[in-house]
Parts: structure tokens; sequence; C-alpha cells
């Protein structure tokens, strides 16, 4: 039985697989459970058909937001310069603003003011105009009433009658801040007084008022109206009176 295959190599021996291939029990187990659909898929686009859909992989963002914290923490000198800046300049701008807006406060202030005087002087000079028409009145009624020597009953009664108008028209003046002068015996001051004579004097200093020739009034603390008056010139060596224009000439 030399021509039995078998028995050339023997009862126990196998057969040899060719080399370069791997023995099919060596497959792992995970080939064997690939769908053939997916082998078939491959196979095709090898052979020039569709290529194979595989399932979609899900990118790890970690990676991403590193990088941008780095970048973020490499921009924050430059950001922190610039917020800096920003803010100083802010500050510029307030500062220059509110020196701006005092000085245009000051400048409302001081206008307030400015009209406000203003406004009080026209008010006082309208009156001083007004009050300068009137006093001449004021002067006749005070001439008639040093005048006036009643003996009848009747002119007694008139006597009062105007005594009672005059002393109407006095009050109405106060009303107003109108107050007469005093000016006798006093120094001569040509801020308030009219000098219209001078005369020696045996009983006054000189540039002393003697005698008052027309009253004076203030409104207000101002010179309404000027005193006409008679001025001293101190002792004379015989006493007689002399007028301005003949001391002045």
């Amino acid at each position: 039985m030399s021509g039995d295959p078998t028995q050339a190599g023997g009862a126990g021996s196998e057969v040899q697989e060719p080399s370069g291939q791997v023995p099919a029990s060596s497959v792992p187990a995970a080939a064997e459970a690939v769908p053939s659909q997916e082998i078939g898929g491959v196979a095709g686009s090898d052979q020039g058909g569709a290529s194979p859909q595989f399932p979609a992989v899900a990118v790890d963002p970690v990676p991403d937001q590193v990088s941008a914290e780095l970048g973020a923490e490499a921009g924050a000198p430059s950001r922190l310069q610039a917020l800096e800046s920003e803010l100083a300049s802010l500050r510029v701008e307030h500062q220059t603003l509110r020196d701006q807006y005092m000085r245009i406060a000051a400048d409302f202030d001081n206008f307030r003011k400015r009209q406000s005087r203003d406004q009080e002087d026209l008010r006082v000079q309208i009156a001083c105009n007004t009050l300068s028409e009137i006093l001449p009145v004021v002067d006749n009624f005070d001439r008639a009433r040093q005048q006036l020597n009643p003996q009848t009953e009747e002119a007694q009664s008139l006597h009062r009658s105007y005594q009672g108008l005059y002393r109407q028209l006095v009050d109405v003046f106060k009303q107003l801040g109108v107050s007469p002068m005093r000016v006798e015996g006093e120094p001569f001051d040509p801020t308030l007084h009219e000098a219209v004579l001078r005369e020696p004097s045996q009983h006054h200093p000189e540039d002393v008022v003697i005698e008052e020739l027309q009253r004076g009034y203030h409104l207000h603390g101002r010179v309404l109206r000027h005193a006409l008056v008679k001025v001293s010139m101190g002792p004379g060596p015989d006493g007689t009176v002399a007028s301005a224009e003949e001391q002045a000439g």
C-alpha cells in the first residue's frame, strides 16, 4: 500500500496548510461578529461602490475650553490696561464737566444777584423821582402850617383840618420809607447838606449848621433830597450875616 497517500505520510501525520495563511481557529471572535453588511460595504467600496457610512464620533470639547482659558489669561493684562486707561479718561472728563458746572453755577449766581441789585436800584430810583415831585407840596404844607395863627373858632377848625391832612401826608411818607433830616447843630456834611448861606456865629464853631432853610429827606438810607442850610463861619468881628456869594466875592 505504498500508493495510499495517507499511508505515505503516516497514520498520525496531519495535512500541512500553505505557508502565509492564518489558521481559521486563530481569527478572533470579534471579527466573526462583524455584520456581513459592513463587510459587504467595505468590499463594495473597494469595488467602486458607495462610500461606507461610519457612525458619528463625539469630539471632546475640553481641549477647546482649555485653549480659550489660556488665551483669556494671556489677554488679561492688556484688557486690564485698557480698562484702567478708560477709567482715567472718564475721570478727566468728569473733572472737566464738574469744573464747567461750577463755573456756570457761579456765573448764574452772580447774574441773579446783579439782576436783583439792578431791580432794587431801579425801584428806588423810580420812588425817588416820584417822591421828589411830591416834596414841594409837603414844603408848602409845612410853610402854611407855620404861618397860620387862627384866632376865631372857624379858623381853628380849618387849622385842625389842615393839620390832619398834613399828618396823613407825613404818615404816607413814613410808610414809603421817607424820613426827614435833622440838621441844626450838626457838622456840615456836603453829602447831606447844601450850604446856601455862611455867617459868623458867636454860639457855634466853624462849619456847623446853624439853621435849616429847606428840609432834607432820606429814603431807605439814601439821600432823597439835600437839606438847604446856613453854616457858621465861627466867631466874627462884628456878627454880621453874609451870604455865600458875598463870601466868595
